[in-house]
Parts: C-alpha cells; structure tokens; sequence
C-alpha cells in the first residue's frame, strides 16, 4: 500500500514518490494523453532517463532547462525527470511574444530548452533545443540516455528550488517566481482533504506552464493516481473524455466552467464519478458555482491565492452554498490580512489590501529583489507577507469578499470606482454575454470607465442603449463614458482577462 500523505508527514520529493509507487503498482496507469499512456514502472524509467541525459549534459542540481510547448506525457515526464536530477523547470508559455520567450531564457539561465514544432518560430537561433516532437534534429528519443539508465542519486533540501513561474499576469512583463520543493510540499499535503489517492483520476485542460494546473497535478501523481492530459480545451471533448474515462477529480477556469455549462447537451453526459472540482485563477461569478453545483455532481472548491504564495482562501462551495459570493476562508495555517495604502494593518470589517503568509511561499523573484521588495509586507513582529494586489474585506463569518484588483481601481473625478461593480450590474441585461470594464484617460475626469462588451446571440441592442440602460441604474459617479461590442474578452491561457489590451485599445483620452 502507498503510504498515506497527511498535514504532518515530513517532507518527500515528488521523484521519490513516483519511485515508490512504481515498486508498488508498476502496471496501474500514471499518465495519458490522447497519443500515449505510460504505467508507473514507464514513467520511473523515461524520468530516470531524463535525469541521466541532463547529468551527462553537464547539468547541476539548481541550474535549470526551459520547456516551451502544448502538454503531453512526455512533457510531464521531462518534467519530473528533472526533478529527480535536482535541475530547476522552467514552463514557459507557447503563447508569449518571441520577444518575452527570449527575455525569460535569458532570467532563467536555462542551460537546455525543450520546445515543439508548434514554439519553432519563437526561439532564438542560438537556442539549445531539443525538440520533444521529434520535428527537427536532436530530437527527444535520441538525446535520451538509453533504456536501464540510472542518474546520481540527488539528495534536495526543502528550500532547494523546484520550477521558476513566469506570471506575466496582464501586465506582459515577465516575472520569474522562484518556488521551492519544500511549497510544492505543501500543496502535496493538503491533498488528503479533496480526496486524493490510488484510485483518483484527474483530467486537467489547462496548460502545464501555469500553477493553476500543477496544483492539482502534482498532488494527484504524489497520492498515486492517474492523470489525463488534453493539450487543448474543448468544451464537449472534455465533457466526453470525462464521461469515457470515468474522471474523479479536475481543476477549470471559471471560463471553462462558463462553456462547459453552456452546452446545451450538458445533461446527456454521466459524470457521476467526479468527486472534486477545483477552480482558481479568475473570478468565479456566484452564479456559475451556484449552477455547477446543482447540475454537476461532486464537491466544488475554489482556490484564491497568488503563485507567488502567501495566504490561501479555500471555499468548499458544497458545504458552504450561501457564500458563493466570496472567496472563502483561510487555509488552516494561513495568515490573511489587509492593509491599506500606507501599508498599515485594518482592523476587522475594513476594506483594504490583502496579504496573506503560510508556509508555501516563493522565494522571490528570479534575478529581481527590487520586484520581490515591493510584493513583502512585514507585520509589526517582522513577520513576512505577500502583497495580492487585490481589495477585499472579511464578512462577520470570515468569509473574504473580494472588490477588485487594486491596479485596475479607476480614480474618476477623486471618486474610487471598481470595475467589478459595473460589470455586475451590466451582466443584469440580457444582451450581455460577456463583459470587461477598464479605465481610460478623461480630460476631465482624470479616468473614466469604458465597457467592453460581447453580445449575447439573439440581441440587437446598440452600444448607447446599453450605456444608457447602465448609466440610469448606476451612481452619479459610476457612469460609462463608452459601450464597446467585442466577438470576444482577451484572455490568458488560464482565463484571465487582459485589461492591458483593452485600454491600448483606447489610448486616446476621452472628454
């Protein structure tokens, strides 16, 4: 039997975990996509591989590879190949522009790159590929050591570091996060309350460059069970994989939950395995948790934190169906509070800033301690927070509310406006799909808000009848200067919007 993994159990490598399983179960499934499956004695074999050839490569532990391209097992396998050769893992996102891919190789130090066909035109000629689709010399069977290989043995500390997330988030300047086994630990550990174990198998549809995917794929591989991989998301593909392949366990976007629910044959699918359903990154309209959970069978859990780690809120919707409209309460043994400008702490039922500290925390970010500075808050005792950029306040229950991202607040004529508010109340007429509001210059406003809107199919209603149906249900203050129709909100890969490309797209101040 795998040994069980709670809150108190002292700290293991994630490779060693793999090895251990494979002694145990080495014929049960560790990891499939929808070209190729490997069972756990596989997948210990291909990472031993792996971590033999970067060793011959020259590679020590803490210096670090990139990997630029769609998920696959054998991305997974690289990936955990490293680890247990101590290297550090740098996902980067096939989406950047040539110029931030070029940007984050450099911060990295990354001493090889692992790309695929799709990332060719991104990388710089003097890159070190190694192509994992085999779509160009060097390809990834033949850099291999051979079948039977064994690495040096490699002993990590906690504090030795694991990967390096570049969170470009919408401000598209690339920002290593330094993040140490010892965290990845922690997210291992809590994986007992969701369920987790032998017999678990999690679909996940999300990039494995981002932390929203490798929270939950992590721990799903550390408690021995089965991951599937989509390299691209789709709605009713996703739907059917989960039904085929009898899924327990998942992690979405809120964006993905909106167009799986979206489906009008939503209902024809059996998802009755699913146990837990996980979501972070976004915000979570209260509505949507409130139709998952009546329609979707399984628990509900929404994560609020940052990659770079600090205070976790975790809401079990399931068990907590009148607090949808928050974000939930603090993981057990995390820190949350909030400060306002001047950095000083608020007292209770305050709205300000919020910080949060625990044990899974970055070390900062890669080759930048004046970025790092101005993320650290430190309490009167000295103790060591982590700025989220967002506004909130606690219920009387302890539940925390978010307000909006403190960066996208819109100063208007001295008067404080958050743009979670107009777009809650635009989301009320039944020509809006979709929705985005953003400040812009004013001559004489200083800033004022502008929506971006995507039409609910079916509606004829023009961009002056929505602004005015706002304007007449809003606050003198809160008025739209401007209704955009947009075919759809820029995102993020994970589904964040992009509120950075919907203000170039007004550059021009408006009176």
């Amino acid at each position: 039997m795998p040994r069980a993994i709670t809150a108190d159990t002292p700290f293991t490598t994630l490779a060693s975990l793999v090895r251990e399983h494979a002694g145990e179960r080495p014929l049960d499934l560790a990891l499939c996509d929808e070209l190729q499956a490997l069972n756990w004695q596989a997948l210990n074999a291909l990472m031993d591989r792996v971590a033999a050839a970067l060793q011959r490569d020259g590679l020590h532990p803490g210096e670090a590879i990139a990997i630029c391209a769609a998920s696959s097992v054998r991305y997974a396998a690289l990936y955990l190949g490293a680890l247990r050769a101590g290297v550090v893992v740098a996902p980067l996102a096939p989406s950047v522009t040539r110029e931030n891919l070029a940007q984050m190789l450099s911060d990295a130090q990354a001493r090889r790159v692992f790309a695929d066909a799709d990332t060719r035109d991104l990388l710089p000629d003097e890159a070190p590929v190694v192509w994992l689709d085999g779509s160009a010399a060097c390809g990834f069977d033949d850099w291999l050591e051979p079948a039977g290989a064994s690495p040096r043995p490699v002993e990590l500390p906690p504090e030795a570091p694991f990967n390096i997330i570049y969170s470009s988030g919408t401000t598209g300047i690339p920002k290593g996060i330094v993040q140490s086994h010892g965290m990845r630990w922690q997210h291992v550990c809590r994986g007992e309350r969701y369920g987790y174990g032998v017999h678990t198998r999690t679909l996940l549809s999300t990039p494995l460059y981002s932390n929203t995917t490798l929270v939950v794929f992590f721990p799903t591989l550390a408690f021995g069970g089965c991951v599937h991989l989509m390299p691209k998301f789709d709605a009713a593909r996703y739907l059917a994989l989960a039904e085929q392949r009898r899924i327990t366990h998942t992690m979405l976007v809120p964006v993905q939950y909106q167009r799986i629910m979206a489906l009008p044959d939503f209902g024809r699918f059996d998802l009755s395995a699913f146990k837990m359903k996980f979501c972070t990154s976004a915000p979570f309209r209260a509505d949507l948790k409130a139709d998952v959970l009546r329609r979707w069978p399984g628990g509900l859990v929404e994560f609020y934190g940052m990659t770079e780690g600090g205070g976790t809120c975790i809401l079990n919707a399931h068990e907590h169906p009148d607090k949808l409209h928050t974000v939930g309460q603090p993981a057990p043994g995390h820190d949350i509070r909030l400060i306002d400008e001047d950095g000083c702490e608020l007292p209770v039922g305050s709205t300000g800033e919020v910080v949060g500290h625990s044990g899974a925390m970055m070390a900062g970010y890669h080759g930048q301690p004046g970025k790092t500075r101005e993320v650290e808050w430190f309490d009167a005792s000295g103790k060591r927070f982590i700025r989220t950029g967002d506004v909130g306040r606690f219920d009387a229950d302890g539940f925390l509310v978010l307000i909006d991202r403190r960066k996208d607040m819109i100063i208007s004529g001295g008067f404080n406006l958050y743009p979670s508010d107009l777009e809650a109340l635009l989301r009320q007429h039944p020509a809006v799909e979709d929705v985005a509001v953003v400040g812009v210059p004013s001559e004489q406003w200083g800033e004022t808000p502008v929506a971006f809107v995507v039409r609910r199919a079916g509606h004829d209603t023009t961009a002056d009848a929505l602004r005015e149906w706002h304007n007449e249900r809003s606050g003198k203050t809160q008025r739209l200067a401007a209704v955009q129709w947009v075919d759809e909100l820029p995102r993020s890969a994970i589904g964040k919007v992009l509120k950075r490309e919907l203000r170039e797209r007004l550059n021009t101040p408006v009176r």
